[in-house]
C-alpha cells in the first residue's frame, strides 16, 4: 500500500510540475528557434534576441516597465513598511479596523475592479494618464503585499533588544536604523522584490490606468500576440524569466548567508 501510494505521490508531483514548467521550457527553447514559425523547429539560432534589442517598440516598453517596476516597488515597500509598523505597534487607536480594511483591500479585491476604480478615480481628478498614474495604480497594488510581509516579522520580533537600547540612551530613531530596521530588512527587501514582480507582471491595472507613451511591456506582448507570436515575444518572455529566476537565487543565497551569519554571531555569544 506504501509503494502504491507512493508510486501515485510521485506521478502526481511529476504531472503537477510538467503542467506548470513544461510551457515554460517550450517557450525557452522555441526562443532559440531559427524558423519564424514558433511551432516547427528549423536550427539554433539567437537572431531573434538581436532583432528583439532592435524592436523600438519593445525596448521603450520595456524601459517603462522597469522604470514604474523600481519606483512604485520602492514607495510600496516604504509605506507598506510604515503601515505594517502601525498595525502591530499601535494595537488600539480610532479608526484601525478602517485602516487594516484599506490597507489589505486590493488583496482580496479583483484587478478589474482596481483597475476601474483608478480610472474613474483619475478622470474625476482630471488627472492625465500616462507613467505617472501607472505608477500609482501598481503602488496601490503591491502596497498590501508589502505590508503582509513585513508585518508577520514584526510579529515575531523580541522587541526587548529595542528596550535595552533605549535604556541605554538611543533615541526611538537612533533604535529603529539600528536594531530594528537590519532585523527586519530581509522581510523588507522580500516585501521589495514581491511588489517589483507584481509590478512587473501586471497587465490588467496597467491597462485601465496607461496612456500615450506608458506602453507597459506586458501591454505590449499582449497586444502582439493577439496577432500572433512571434520568436521575438518567445525572447523578450526568456529574458524576463531570466531576471526574475537570478532574482530569487541572489535573494535566496543572500538570505541564506544571513542566517548563517546569525548562526555564527550567536554561538560567538554564547561562547563569550
Amino acid at each position: 500500500m506504501n509503494a502504491t501510494w507512493s508510486r501515485f505521490n510521485v506521478t502526481s508531483i511529476v504531472l503537477g510540475f510538467a503542467f506548470l514548467y513544461l510551457p515554460i521550457v517550450l517557450l525557452i527553447v522555441f526562443s532559440f528557434n531559427e524558423s519564424k514559425l514558433v511551432t516547427v523547429w528549423g536550427g539554433f539560432s539567437t537572431k531573434w534576441y538581436v532583432s528583439l534589442f532592435h524592436n523600438q517598440g519593445l525596448m521603450d516598453a520595456t524601459w517603462v516597465t522597469a522604470r514604474v517596476g523600481v519606483i512604485s516597488a520602492t514607495v510600496a515597500t516604504v509605506l507598506g513598511t510604515l503601515a505594517a509598523l502601525t498595525l502591530t505597534r499601535y494595537t488600539r487607536f480610532r479608526g484601525r479596523v478602517l485602516f487594516s480594511g484599506m490597507v489589505f483591500a486590493p488583496l482580496v479585491m479583483p484587478e478589474v475592479i482596481t483597475g476601474l476604480s483608478l480610472l474613474l478615480l483619475f478622470v474625476a481628478v482630471g488627472l492625465d494618464r500616462g507613467f505617472f498614474t501607472v505608477t500609482l495604480a501598481h503602488i496601490t497594488l503591491t502596497m498590501c503585499f508589502v505590508a503582509v510581509v513585513v508585518q508577520s516579522r514584526l510579529v515575531s520580533f523580541d522587541r526587548s533588544l529595542e528596550e535595552a537600547a533605549m535604556d541605554l540612551g538611543a533615541t526611538p530613531a537612533k533604535t529603529f536604523f539600528q536594531i530594528t530596521l537590519p532585523v527586519i530588512l530581509p522581510a523588507i527587501v522580500s516585501g521589495w522584490m514581491l511588489a517589483f514582480t507584481l509590478s512587473l507582471d501586471d497587465l490588467v491595472i496597467a491597462s485601465f490606468t496607461s496612456g500615450p507613451g506608458a506602453t507597459t511591456l506586458p501591454m505590449k506582448i499582449y497586444s502582439q500576440v493577439r496577432l500572433g507570436v512571434t520568436p521575438e515575444i518567445n525572447a523578450a518572455c526568456t529574458i524576463l524569466i531570466a531576471v526574475v529566476a537570478v532574482g530569487v537565487i541572489v535573494a535566496s543565497i543572500a538570505n541564506k548567508r544571513r542566517e548563517v551569519q546569525r548562526q555564527i554571531d550567536e554561538q560567538a555569544a554564547q561562547r563569550g
